[in-house]
């Protein structure tokens, strides 16, 4: 099997490359506007993506499905132009997203963060922790419980969630035979679910910002008991850890982890690195405790100071217009500097072992951040491709006589768009302000549904697919083979997105919360039942 997918990837690659070097590709540059046009604003917009993810599930290899991705629109872009595509890949693909201040703060951010849990762990707060929370926590039930409610608190922003969430419950989770793909798919619902219904994160000022002639905020809070898909899938797993019940790919690796195996799949490349980890048998709890906190305040004013918050602006209005890509980047660094300070004042670490954490710490996010930059180069290939005004003419055909039916419409787009382009925010600043100009000054309360079903449905698109920076770091907080979390984690995302679609009918005729949110919760619970009583084979 292993052969053939190989023979597959290497194929594809083959062919790709042939056409490249094709004589037919060897065209004038001045046909290459026209060759755009060609494909600019249609569906093929959207096939580059759709190819880096088929091959990704498929090939389970993420770098060269996602080059193989890029190829596709690079090529697309230039009209199959060997100079047009190779300049597009690299100048205004691949050096474009790393040149973009935005990126590359969060690239910075992931240094600091992976030098940090280096840190911890060479200073033994980590394996502290770990020995403190397993006097404490006694069951899987427990270890599971712990990590949701820890995700849950920190909601500033999702890869903030993601990193620090992993670092901390990891050795819990290995202790009670959790499953790392079921850990990471614990990560990752709570982190972009939490943030999207969080009005003081990252994530509400980025969606208030794509709200031009409203009171941003105030729209963001009026959505959040319409946020359908976050809302239910907090529930939904909330519900499988009390009821121990789990289904698809997923049951098959929490049946290995209770027998030992928490990785299942062969290819293991954190376990080496776990098992080789030194640890200072004289860390404690405090040593993981300050970091994390320092962290966590150091960040939030990181994000206020960008937002203006010491030039008189008030808190609210400062986290709203934050740059949250330079606030979390200072943010982590004082924390980092925090951390350095106190290990030298307790003598846990020297000053050269904490200096030679660094480049351990930016090892530790090569892989998250290759497989960042490729999503993003890919992000940049559909949006060459007019992406946003294929998806944009469908929602304005949309709006005629389904006015009720658009809020389902809306969510279902929004997944399709975020499955696509793996960006939420990026889903947001297509569909938002489309969905504000089509009920401009007529249906207020239906505006708002449909906002929250903008925001929903790119959560869930986000969720589901591979080439999601936030799929990615919870892959990495958990340290979990990447596709493995995404094939494991998307049966569940698929229960959460057609109870969240049913619900969003619901809310189209009655056009209220009050009725709609207890009627997808009832919705869930019978799913969760039908779901119990078919897969109640694993026992935990």
């Amino acid at each position: 099997m292993k052969s053939n997918i190989k023979r597959l990837s290497l194929c594809l690659s083959a062919l790709m490359l042939l056409i490249l070097a094709s004589p037919l590709t060897v065209l004038a540059a001045e046909e290459e506007v026209a060759a755009s046009a060609k494909f600019y604003g249609t569906f093929w917009s959207l096939v580059p993506p759709l190819v880096a993810i088929a091959l990704a599930l498929i090939t389970k290899e993420v770098y060269s499905s996602l080059f193989v991705g890029i190829l596709v629109g690079a090529l697309f872009y230039s009209n199959f132009n060997f100079e047009g595509t190779i300049l597009h890949i690299f100048e205004g693909g691949m050096i474009s997203v790393l040149t973009d201040s935005y990126n590359m703060g969060i690239l910075i951010f992931l240094v600091i963060l992976g030098t940090m849990v280096c840190l911890m762990n060479r200073a033994g707060g980590s394996a502290a922790f770990g020995r403190w929370a397993g006097k404490r926590i006694k069951s899987r039930v427990g270890a599971e419980l712990s990590t949701i409610i820890l995700g849950v608190l920190i909601f500033i922003d999702d890869y903030f969630n993601c990193l620090t969430v992993g670092s901390v419950m990891r050795p819990v989770t290995d202790k009670h035979n959790v499953s790392r793909a079921k850990l990471a798919y614990l990560i990752d619902a709570t982190a972009a679910p939490v943030c999207i219904i969080a009005p003081i994160s990252s994530w509400a000022a980025a969606v208030s910002g794509f709200v031009e002639g409203e009171d941003g905020i105030t729209l963001f809070v009026h959505a959040i008991p319409y946020n359908f898909y976050a809302l239910l899938t907090i529930f939904m797993m909330v519900a499988m850890v009390l009821m121990k019940v789990e289904f698809g790919t997923m049951g098959i690796h929490e049946t290995n982890a209770l027998k030992g195996d928490i990785y299942t799949t062969p290819a293991r490349p954190y376990a080496n690195a776990a098992e080789d980890e030194k640890s200072n048998p004289r860390g404690k709890v405090i040593d993981l405790l300050i970091p994390i906190v320092s962290l966590v305040i150091c960040c939030v004013i990181g994000m206020i100071y960008t937002g203006g918050f010491f030039s008189g602006t008030d808190f609210v209005t400062a986290f709203s217009q934050s740059d949250a890509s330079v606030g979390l980047v200072l943010g982590s660094f004082f924390g980092l500097v925090i951390t350095i300070v106190l290990y030298l004042i307790r003598r846990v670490m020297n000053f050269r072992d904490c200096m030679a954490c660094i480049p351990d710490g930016f090892k530790a996010m090569v892989p998250a951040i290759l497989i960042l930059t490729f999503a993003w180069t890919l992000k940049a290939m559909t949006d060459s491709l007019g992406a946003s005004v294929f998806v944009s003419a469908i929602v304005k055909s949309s709006a005629g006589g389904l006015m009720n039916f658009l809020p389902a419409i809306i969510f279902v787009i929004g997944a399709v768009i975020a499955f696509a382009t793996g960006t939420s925010w990026g889903t947001f600043g297509i569909l938002i302000p489309i969905v504000v100009n089509v009920f401009s000054g007529t249906n207020h309360e239906l505006m708002i549904i449909s906002i929250s079903a903008c925001m929903a449905g790119a959560v869930c698109g986000d969720h589901c697919s591979p080439i999601s920076d936030t799929t990615i770091m919870a892959s990495a907080g958990a340290q979990c083979e990447h596709v493995n979390h995404v094939s494991t984690q998307l049966p569940y995302a698929m229960v959460a997105a057609a109870v969240s679609f049913l619900t969003y009918i619901i809310a189209g005729f009655v056009q209220t919360a009050w009725i709609a949110l207890p009627a997808g919760i009832i919705l869930m619970a019978i799913t969760l039942v039908i779901i119990r009583l078919k897969f109640d084979d694993l026992k935990m």
